[in-house]
């Protein structure tokens, strides 16, 4: 039995990965979780219905979107800049994690999941959407629609939308420069 292939590389968190020659049609999720030993995404549905799986693409004009992996072959990311959900923890000089980034730490605070299953890709949107507002600030009374917009796709089943969204909110609202307007 043969099987085609086709080879892939990418940079994930920064780092440029090895080329690797894949079976022709392999999603990047088993991509993540086999060759780069990432398992931080998550199948969830298999079918990109609740966005666990989500990573981050960096365009090379500056902007960024969440792909999902468990729909979208490894070699749609050929050639790319990726971040997962284990490369958004601050590191020392040294690349060692030393504290959670910003999001990761207001849904801690807020003990926004039960079950985490959902949450790494509940930590990509939130990250997108902090930089989104680093670069186009919101008026306060448009915060919450805002929020709604940037976490809508993501399905949590133990129904942690609340605390997923407050931590945001808290989040935008505690970061200079993000939010416009008076905070009531």
């Amino acid at each position: 039995m043969s099987f085609t292939t086709t080879s892939v590389q990418m940079t994930v968190n920064g780092q440029l990965q090895a080329e690797h020659a894949v079976p022709e049609g392999l999603m990047m999720i088993d991509y993540l979780h086999e060759y780069l030993n990432l398992t931080g995404s998550r199948l969830g549905c298999g079918q990109g219905i609740c966005h666990a799986c989500v990573v981050i693409v960096d365009k090379p004009d500056g902007t960024s979107e969440e792909v999902r992996t468990c729909i979208t072959g490894a070699n749609f990311f050929n050639g790319k800049t990726v971040r997962t959900v284990e490369g958004h923890a601050l590191t020392n000089d040294k690349g060692d994690e030393t504290l959670p980034s910003p999001v990761q730490q207001a849904f801690m605070e807020h003990y926004s999941f039960q079950c985490g299953y959902c949450t790494p890709g509940f930590v990509n949107a939130a990250t997108l959407f902090m930089e989104k507002l680093q670069r186009q600030p919101v008026a306060r009374e448009n915060l919450e629609t805002e929020i709604e917009k940037a976490l809508a796709s993501h399905i949590c089943r133990c129904t942690g939308y609340v605390r997923y969204y407050e931590a945001v909110r808290d989040l935008a609202l505690a970061t200079p420069g993000l939010v416009t307007g008076e905070v009531k």
